[in-house]
């Protein structure tokens, strides 16, 4: 199914977003197309992460229309799934990586017991898409932060989303963990064809992923392909400190500061 098919994931129009007296951002209207790849992007205090609040519809808009996947957004959609930030320190350290995955099927139905059949090969097969079958049975306190964010993802996807959010996932990894989470990305936009909104402050290594962006500047998102997005100007004026775009021989983008 094209993303024409489909029909957009997110649509804003005219929405404004308040919190605690003071608005977060305003005059937000943009179509994210289904199956995009799209990085959420801005400065600290921009409203990155109330943007997948009001996605998953725990946020309401102070102005304003927003449809997530054709409908109203509403808490608990089992159309999304979701990785928020610091995941693993939300989970005992005793529990098993395994068991948390079942526990985006279940919800309140603990442990793999009480799974039937089929629900039991969901939870393989999303363990096998994030390349977490090997330490499935392990206990999150021994497991890597690399690892510990593929289980992470593999819990947003065992219900089978159409629209996956995740809020700093390469957060506090290395560069080695942080690439092996792009890879997992990448396989999971391709083969599922699942619309992929995740929150960064460093584009660089998503970049292999991305098609397009949302930026939130002068207290406003917008929308634009990836290629409109990593532009000199644009980004040093988002982040208020001098942002150069780099073309490798490759023909690869990389942006450094200075």
């Amino acid at each position: 199914m094209t993303a024409g098919e489909r029909g957009p994931a997110l649509v804003l129009d005219g929405a404004a977003v308040d919190r605690g007296g003071r608005r977060i951002w305003s005059h937000g209207s943009l179509t994210v197309p289904g199956g995009a790849a799209v990085v959420v992007i801005g400065p600290n205090g921009s409203g990155k992460t109330t943007l997948l609040e009001v996605v998953l519809g725990t946020c309401p808009l102070a102005e304003g229309r927003v449809t997530v996947l054709g409908e109203p957004p509403r808490r608990g959609n089992p159309r999304i799934g979701y990785v928020p930030q610091h995941y693993a320190a939300t989970v005992g350290d005793a529990v098993r990586a395994r068991d948390l995955v079942a526990l985006g099927l279940t919800g309140t139905r603990w442990g793999l017991g009480r799974l039937r059949p089929d629900e039991r090969a969901r939870v393989d097969a999303a363990l096998d898409a994030v390349g977490a079958a090997e330490f499935a049975d392990r206990r999150m306190a021994r497991l890597s932060g690399g690892q510990q964010q593929r289980v992470a993802i593999a819990q947003a996807l065992v219900g089978d989303p159409d629209l996956l959010l995740l809020d700093e996932p390469l957060a506090h990894l290395d560069v080695r963990h942080q690439q092996e989470i792009v890879d997992v990305l990448r396989g999971i936009h391709q083969e599922r064809e699942v619309t992929v909104l995740v929150v960064a402050h460093d584009l660089n290594p998503l970049l292999p992923v991305l098609t397009a962006g949302v930026y939130l500047v002068d207290g406003h998102p917008h929308y634009a392909e990836i290629g409109d997005v990593v532009d000199e100007e644009l980004l040093t004026h988002l982040y208020g400190a001098r942002v150069k775009v780099v073309r490798t021989a490759q023909g690869d983008l990389f942006m450094r500061s200075g």
